[in-house]
């Protein structure tokens, strides 16, 4: 009973470990998605080229 516990205890850490690094992934996608959608964008040459 000790092994089966030590098992699930593992497997529980390990699938809490994965779905963090999912979630991670997911959130720097989003981020670099967003990032590139607002290369094309040039909002920001109006107000640093105002003189």
């Amino acid at each position: 009973m000790d092994a089966l516990q030590l098992g699930t205890a593992l497997g529980v850490v390990v699938l809490a470990v994965a779905a963090v690094a999912v979630i991670a992934h997911y959130r720097r996608e989003r981020r670099r998605a967003t990032l590139m959608r607002n290369l094309n964008h040039h909002d920001w040459c109006r107000w640093t080229r105002i003189r």
